[in-house]
């Protein structure tokens, strides 16, 4: 019996140690990691190559011998014509970036790159088209991202915005900066509008004898509380603030939509994009696929994309995350409420 006691608590502090040695590997595996994300990858994909892969495969499912037989030495004889007038060199070319934006709106760190990468090869004569999904969230987020944008008509280069399902709030503010704004026919498009909302539990730790305490400097400094009981000057005051922010955001959609009855459509409402074209918030109904088809083969074209590797903490919060924000959509759908 001693012999098993001790050969037992040999067991324990062996695995003890070792697991004390895993914890300490992972601990230095992740600050590695943590290094390498400070600098993510750029992928340049060509969209033209992976048409013409779906086209040779569709043709030779489809054709019989004798038409592909034809039709090979079509392109012979063409690929020998681009050969001898030269270098395709200057052909115009379209960027392609995609946004999918949450409500904290982290992704405009990606676009900076994805925008800043494309301006330092662009040429007046390329385009750029960002297929947009978002629905809008935190103001100084979406008027970051709103900015990035501004960058590549500055430069003089045309922007393309595409709406496959909703640009709403923030969403729209970056989309009425394009040149040309494109939506689907069923799009959410609009909600030109701002909402704050937060809970109060004054009532709550009142009725608890809980006391709570909050020392500002500055009359202003703090209008409403979570915690605190409010006033109806601190809600006036809060209202100011959302109305300031509301006309700052009618203004900046007026600037890049001169045409646009902003006062019509500044209403916090959203439309599908039939109804959104006859207000003038979009410029023509068509989804990102029809445009992209539109442009080939004249234009090459690239997809443009910044990515930062995740360990399996971040994955996991990312999945948690999705899950939730898949939550509130469904939600709203049911409510018909939108979230600014």
């Amino acid at each position: 019996m001693e012999f098993l006691y001790e050969y037992g608590l040999f067991l324990a502090k062996a695995v003890t140690l070792v697991a004390a040695v895993i914890l300490i590997v992972s601990a230095i595996v992740g600050a590695a990691n943590r290094q390498k994300q400070g600098k993510g990858q750029l992928e340049i994909l060509s969209l033209t190559e992976q048409l013409k892969d779906i086209t040779h495969y569709a043709r030779s499912v489809l054709l019989d011998k004798a038409a592909l037989k034809k039709l090979a030495k079509q392109q012979k004889k063409d690929n020998k014509a681009k050969k001898k007038a030269g270098p395709e060199d200057d052909s115009p070319r379209m960027f392609v970036i995609d946004f999918k934006g949450s409500m904290d709106a982290h992704e405009v760190e990606r676009l900076r790159e994805e925008v800043t990468a494309i301006l330092c090869i662009a040429d007046k004569q390329d385009e750029v088209l960002v297929r947009l999904e978002s629905g809008g969230g935190v103001v100084h987020g979406y008027g970051l991202a709103a900015s990035q944008l501004r960058r590549i008509k500055d430069k003089g280069i045309k922007l393309t915005i595409a709406v496959d399902k909703v640009a709403a709030s923030g969403g729209y503010m970056m989309a009425c900066v394009a040149d040309k704004l494109l939506s689907a026919r069923f799009a959410y498009i609009g909600s030109i509008g701002v909402l704050a909302q937060l809970p109060n539990f004054n009532k709550l730790l009142k009725k608890n004898d809980i006391e709570f305490e909050q020392h500002t400097a500055g009359e202003y400094k703090r209008t409403l509380t979570v915690f605190g009981e409010n006033t109806d000057e601190g809600r006036e005051k809060f209202r100011e603030e959302i109305e300031d922010i509301h006309v700052m955001f009618k203004d900046f959609v007026k600037s890049q939509r001169e045409e646009l009855d902003i006062e019509r459509v500044a209403t916090g409402e959203f439309w599908p994009g039939v109804k959104a074209k006859e207000l003038g918030l979009v410029d023509e109904i068509m989804t990102s696929d029809d445009y992209i088809l539109s442009v080939y083969p004249e234009r090459h074209i690239y997809s443009v994309k910044y990515s930062v590797k995740k360990n399996v903490a971040e994955k996991l919060g990312m999945s948690f995350a999705s899950v939730a924000e898949r939550s509130i959509m469904r939600l709203w759908s049911q409510s018909k409420t939108w979230f600014n």
